[in-house]
Parts: C-alpha cells; sequence; structure tokens
C-alpha cells in the first residue's frame, strides 16, 4: 500500500486574486495591504490580477467578501484588517464576528479566503505583525492564498 500526499505549493502562483481590506486600523492595514501584494507579485502573480476592494472596517469585510466570491472571478480572496482591543466589548464581537463571517463565505462558495485580519491586544502587536518583529501577516495571508489555489487545482475532478 502507498500513502499518498497531496499539498499545495508555491511554483506556479497563477490565477486571480482579490484583496478585501478593512480601511479601519489604516496605518496598520496598508503595511498588510503591501506585505500580499508584494508576495503575490514575487510569487509571480502579475498586477492586472490583483484586485483592492475596499470597506470601512474588519465588520464590513464578510460581507464584500461574499460578494466578490460570487462573482466567481478570482481563484482566491484575502481578507485584510485590523481590530485593536479597547475598552469595551467591541472588540469581542467585531474580532468574533468577521472571522466567523469570512471562514463561513469560504465553505458556502469554495473559493479560498485567507483571513489576514489582526485581531491583537494593543496598537505595538499590531505594528508588530504588520511587518517588524512578528513578520507581516499579510504576506503570510498571500502565501496561504497560493498554496490553497495550487492544493484544489489538484483536487479537481
Amino acid at each position: 500500500m502507498s500513502l499518498t500526499v497531496v499539498e499545495g505549493n508555491f511554483v506556479a502562483a497563477e490565477g486571480k486574486y482579490t484583496l478585501v481590506v478593512g480601511r479601519f486600523n489604516e496605518f496598520v492595514v496598508e503595511s498588510l495591504v503591501d506585505g500580499a501584494v508584494d508576495t503575490l507579485k514575487r510569487h509571480g502573480v502579475s498586477e492586472e490580477n490583483i484586485r483592492i476592494v475596499r470597506v470601512p472596517g474588519a465588520f464590513e469585510v464578510p460581507l464584500a467578501v461574499q460578494r466578490v466570491a460570487q462573482q466567481k472571478r478570482d481563484d482566491a480572496i484575502i481578507a485584510l484588517g485590523a481590530v485593536i482591543r479597547g475598552g469595551t466589548p467591541h472588540f469581542e464581537f467585531v474580532s468574533n464576528e468577521s472571522s466567523k463571517g469570512v471562514a463561513q463565505v469560504s465553505l458556502d462558495c469554495g473559493v479560498p479566503i485567507a483571513n489576514g485580519i489582526l485581531t491583537v491586544n494593543s496598537i505595538e502587536q499590531a505594528i508588530e505583525r504588520s511587518g517588524t518583529k512578528m513578520g507581516n501577516k499579510g504576506a503570510e495571508a498571500a502565501l496561504s492564498a497560493i498554496e490553497m489555489v495550487s492544493l484544489l487545482r489538484q483536487l479537481e475532478v
């Protein structure tokens, strides 16, 4: 008996990608966008195959992701945003609902959606995860999207 392993790769990163970006906390989010776009381009995705859709904040991301997925234009969608904990329960609601919404759209539409929405306790953590000592979570989300596109192509019937 032979074991079969199927996994995506980053070699032939072709396809169309849309970034759905929450503008709130823009000083952090723009670094995520830059990281994602740079990663896609470095892996061979041409600029004409990258689209950016901007929404007010992380809470609005799932609806825009759903609409983009329904267009059946993209091979993958990358959700980006930043939710930073404040002194009220608002953080819990926004971070939970944006995460659940993005995951649900991916399952409902069958399109890979990489969740690069930061949910952090402080501005310092947000800055660390948008390009300093903790890496760039936008770039990581782009890598996940590329890998999932490759994987799903291998699993096509």
